[in-house]
């Protein structure tokens, strides 16, 4: 089979299904260099899948752990200065967000969009690097998703369901929700 442009060579191509498929030789992850050849390529290639999911729920912990870091810093140095707001729901004092109340729905206000403490250079430029790479590997693992593998996309599944299981053991039950895997 003379795929053009390779001097007539005899070269397996990467199959690319837009509907949902069970191939495994042959397939291709991402780039056309992850080319899976056998059964055992395949194995490995879901295992390291399995591993960038869970990687990305580590990045995503680390990513909130530094997050309080810097947080608890800034407020150790504003000390007595901070604002605070009476919940009436709770009679307990919290940060004042800037938030309120629309048709029962918590809302910033445009004005406070960009508040808060500056965050000195070095801890901005640490978050956003966490932050890049954070949504580097979840739009990673959605190619992988597209491939319409229904083992690869159990792979991903998986990798984030473990690391989730791993990362998520505590949680701080007076923090917002967090989001969960998405593009970003």
């Amino acid at each position: 089979m003379d795929h053009g442009g390779n001097g007539g060579h005899d070269m397996p191509r990467c199959s690319m299904h837009m509907l949902w498929n069970t191939q495994i030789i042959d397939t291709c992850i991402v780039f056309p260099a992850w080319h899976i050849r056998s059964y055992g390529g395949f194995a490995l290639s879901f295992l390291a899948i399995v591993a960038l999911g869970i990687f990305y729920e580590y990045l995503r912990e680390i990513q909130k752990r530094y997050d309080a870091h810097v947080a608890r810093t800034l407020g150790a140095g504003k000390g007595k200065g901070r604002r605070t707001s009476a919940s009436p729901s709770s009679g307990r004092s919290s940060p004042d967000r800037g938030d309120y109340e629309e048709s029962g729905r918590r809302m910033l206000k445009p004005s406070s969009l960009g508040g808060g403490a500056p965050v000195p250079i070095v801890p901005r430029v640490v978050r956003a690097v966490l932050y890049g790479a954070t949504v580097f590997l979840s739009f990673f693992l959605m190619l992988v998703f597209m491939t319409y593998n229904a083992y690869l996309i159990v792979a991903v599944v998986l990798g984030a369901a473990l690391g989730h299981y791993i990362f998520g053991a505590s949680l701080d039950v007076d923090a917002p929700p967090g989001r969960a895997m998405a593009c970003h």
